[in-house]
């Protein structure tokens, strides 16, 4: 999904200060109008007054979400809090941002510059920036929280049998949980069992800079924890496939890969020597400017081509629409080449472009070739066991990624009941 530009309101104290302004120079890159609303310098200042400044332009109307950085983001988020029509939300990771507007429609992010670093930070606001509360149920739960700002009672009470001990017990379970990191879903999403995971997984390693040594580590860590496949660059299929031999785990290759642009004829030709050499899945990138110029019949033949030469050999094609470069239209007419062609799967993206999977765009993706039950693909940016889910729950069939052992580790905590 490409991400819209807004008004931004953001502020920070002193402990602040420095990341304030590294964000400040990032999101005006992005196209973003930031207003600053100090501090403006290391002299120490107190962080609610600044806090309350950036929830007052939001509330106004004058910015459309508002972010503010102090030492540990939780005094700005009280602060926020207090001002009516704000919903803020500290997040230390891009599971919590994406949450906190997912389900919360927070509209004040607040980041404590002693807790994440730049890059994270930079990750962090995207996300939130990029996400919508768009489900029914959390439209409710949220209209819910707002009526408090009216004076409304807004959910019925209900007597609390919690205890002392109770209370205390919950709260350093929360402390465990934010210090061990990661991601853990939500007691509403599926949870599905490590053994069932793997077999969801292409582990994946895509980057131009891999080495041979990083070939054989992706296919080791491939056959000892059972993922489905390894997705690699057509020039390491023969090793893969020497290194895999004996074992469950396919080879997928990708052909196209990353721009699309090549002409059909080459595509085929890639494919057909990814699987001569040992691939048994290939995944292909569609000619995205030829489907945005609705060239539907080039995009087609491109897409044919790879799915003749995968059915020759008996191979999954799958076909990447690069979704981050698209609008939902264009979305969907993809899909229906897709399935036009025959493919196996319809896939979101390549990792490489301005974003990776959405929600929204694989339940999009997934009502489209429900007809034909196409697999679906989630790739680029799936990092953590809650992002997998929150796939799966929306539709996707198979997931890529590169952090698939992590994501593996998070799920075998959860199953141990070790979060």
């Amino acid at each position: 999904m490409k991400m819209g530009t807004f008004s931004l309101a953001l502020g920070a104290d002193h402990g602040g200060f420095a990341l304030k302004e590294q964000l400040k120079t990032y999101l005006r890159e992005k196209g973003h109008t930031v207003h600053d609303l100090g501090t403006h310098g290391k002299d120490p200042v107190d962080y609610p007054r600044i806090a309350k400044a950036v929830a007052d332009f939001v509330a106004a109307g004058t910015a459309r979400f508002g972010i503010m950085v102090d030492g540990a983001g939780i005094g700005s988020a009280m602060t926020a809090n207090k001002v009516p029509g704000i919903l803020a939300a500290a997040a230390y990771n891009e599971t919590l941002a994406r949450n906190s507007r997912e389900h919360n429609d927070a509209n004040v992010l607040t980041l404590g510059a002693g807790q994440v670093d730049v890059e994270t930070a930079k990750r962090i606001v995207d996300v939130f920036l990029e996400t919508e509360c768009t489900a029914d149920r959390h439209r409710a739960r949220v209209k819910m929280i707002r009526e408090l700002d009216k004076g409304g009672r807004g959910m019925t009470p209900r007597n609390s049998d919690l205890s002392a001990e109770d209370t205390a017990r919950i709260a350093d379970r929360v402390r465990q949980l934010l210090q061990q990191g990661g991601s853990f879903p939500p007691p509403s999403m599926t949870v599905i069992p490590p053994d069932k995971l793997v077999k969801l997984i292409d582990h994946t390693l895509l980057k131009p800079e891999a080495t041979a040594e990083d070939i054989e580590k992706l296919c080791r860590e491939a056959a000892q924890f059972g993922f489905y496949s390894v997705c690699v660059n057509p020039t390491w299929v023969a090793k893969a496939k020497s290194l895999l031999r004996g074992t469950p785990v396919k080879i997928c290759a990708v052909v196209g890969f990353p721009l699309g642009a090549q002409s059909p004829e080459i595509k085929t030709l890639e494919a057909r020597r990814a699987l001569r050499e040992g691939a048994q899945e290939i995944d292909m990138v569609i000619n995205i400017g030829a489907l945005k110029s609705k060239d539907d019949r080039l995009v087609a033949r491109d897409i044919r081509g790879v799915v003749e030469a995968c059915d020759e050999a008996r191979a999954v094609s799958k076909v990447i629409l690069e979704t981050a470069l698209l609008n939902d239209e264009e979305k969907v007419r993809g899909c229906q080449l897709a399935m036009k062609a025959n493919a196996d799967f319809v896939k979101t993206s390549t990792g490489f472009s301005k974003s990776g999977a959405t929600v929204e765009d694989i339940a999009l993706m997934a009502r489209t070739v429900a007809p034909r039950k196409l697999g679906v693909k989630a790739s680029g940016g799936v990092r953590t066991y809650a992002d997998v889910v929150k796939m799966v729950d929306a539709g996707a069939t198979r997931v890529g990624s590169s952090n698939s052992v992590k994501i593996l580790e998070e799920a075998t905590q959860l199953a141990s009941g070790k979060r």
